[in-house]
């Protein structure tokens, strides 16, 4: 038996290890491999042989591996000095080294074991967690998606990153957010809606590759995508959207790990998207009126603490309207409610049509209107406005098939005039409104008895 191994050698022992024997001379220069070399650094041991170490080393690491080498030629033993390789094929390989100098043979021997596989389940691992943090701590989408695509792209060679999302009213695909390296990346072309599409429709993650890509849609850079990968953006009721990366390295494709992690993220922007979503409802209910649609109680007030603050500094004027129906109750009485109802939609339509675009209209309750009028020079400019929406509503509304008459009656008070404050301008506001209510009643009154005499 002893005979028998005693006929091997010992490259034939060295060569029946997963990890790769080398022998490096002073310079740097390979001088033997084992076989195992073909298997982690994709070159054979004759395309090694004479090959300097610095030439395979990963540029960011070369200096810190050149300064680890003099270490061990001075003497000082390395066991587990991790550095990155590219293999022939362009892939980064992590290693593990092992190694000491031999001053008889005047070369450095050392074993590298390929750890590629343990260093990226750590990524995986560090970037769920990220991903995870950014999740919750973001304060807004836009803000989260930078996070999460700048995680990603260290792990899945991608260049391009989008969140596509489908409109359920017109089932169109919009883009919120995109980042490509290779193109400008404002809207996806046709073919990757459809793939988008096929991805909700399908539910389940797809692979669309080079051969599936219809010709054109190159970014740009003048590059065309090479490789896409798109997974659902999934929420409790239903897909609404897609989570797509892409590739424009023909080298470079997406294997099961990038799509496990892409499934992840996905769940991860899914659920961020459903937040926001839901909290942009929240907001609109706290801050808007449900039948208009205008500005409630709580938002005219903080608009009009802002109006304020503008117009101390810049030492302008504002003027805030008080605006009343003055036949509400009638309709209300007489069509229904469900006619009084669409008389209130069509009032604050009627009023945001007569009122410049920076203007502030809102419901303070029932039947009245606040009107916040920013920037003014002289109080003629807020007079005219007035004129301009009492015009407006002497033509009447049409409510089930009724014409309904229109009349409002308008308070207005003015900054700094009549108040510096939101409830100082409220109640000078409401108090003129009440008097021209009065004096329109009045001259109603009037009309009819001198109609009568």
């Amino acid at each position: 038996m002893v005979d028998h191994l005693s006929d091997l050698t010992l490259t034939q022992f060295l060569d029946l290890l997963l990890d790769v024997v080398c022998v490096v001379d002073a310079d740097g220069h390979f001088q033997y491999v084992s076989v195992a070399c073909e298997q982690v650094f994709g070159f054979t041991q004759e395309e090694m042989m004479g090959k300097n170490v610095r030439d395979l080393v990963h540029p960011e690491d070369r200096e810190r591996t050149l300064n680890s080498a003099n270490q061990i030629m001075a003497g000082t033993d390395s066991t587990q000095f991790e550095n990155r390789y590219l293999r022939k094929d362009g892939e980064v390989v992590h290693i593990m080294w092992s190694a000491r100098w031999s001053e008889q043979g005047q070369v450095r021997i050392g074993v590298a074991r390929d750890i590629t596989r343990r260093k990226q389940a750590e990524l995986v691992q560090s970037a769920l967690f990220r991903i995870s943090q950014a999740t919750h701590r973001a304060h807004d989408l836009g803000t989260l998606l930078d996070q999460i695509r700048d995680i990603v792209v260290t792990l899945v060679p991608c260049e391009g990153f989008y969140v596509v999302l489908r409109d359920d009213r017109d089932g169109r695909w919009n883009v919120p957010y995109s980042r490509d390296e290779g193109g400008p990346g404002v809207a996806p072309p046709e073919e990757v809606e459809s793939f988008c599409e096929r991805v909700r429709s399908e539910q389940r993650t797809l692979f669309l590759g080079p051969e599936a890509l219809a010709p054109g849609g190159a970014g740009a850079s003048g590059r065309q995508p090479r490789y896409w990968l798109g997974t659902p953006l999934a929420s409790e009721q239903d897909v609404i959207g897609a989570l797509v990366v892409k590739s424009y390295s023909p080298g470079v494709h997406f294997n099961e790990e990038d799509q496990q992690l892409l499934e992840f993220v996905a769940d991860q922007v899914a659920v961020a998207i459903s937040q926001q979503r839901m909290l942009a409802q929240l907001q609109q209910r706290a801050q808007y009126d449900a039948l208009t649609g205008l500005p409630n109680r709580v938002l005219l007030d903080d608009r009009l603490q802002k109006a304020i603050s503008v117009a101390e500094r810049e030492s302008s004027m504002l003027a805030l309207l008080f605006v009343d129906m003055d036949d509400f109750k009638r309709v209300n009485d007489t069509l229904g409610h469900a006619a009084g109802d669409w008389l209130l939609q069509l009032t604050a339509q009627r009023l945001l049509a007569n009122v410049r675009a920076s203007d502030t209209v809102a419901r303070l309750g029932g039947d009245e209107f606040i009107i916040v009028l920013e920037g003014l020079a002289v109080t003629d400019q807020a007079q005219a406005l007035v004129h301009k929406i009492q015009n407006a509503f002497a033509l009447p509304f049409e409510v089930d098939q009724n014409s309904v008459p229109s009349p409002i009656s308008i308070g207005m008070a003015l900054y700094p005039l009549d108040g510096t404050t939101p409830a100082a301008l409220l109640r000078h506001a409401d108090k003129r409104m009440y008097a021209a209510k009065e004096d329109a009643a009045a001259q109603r009154a009037a009309g009819q008895g001198g109609a009568g005499n």
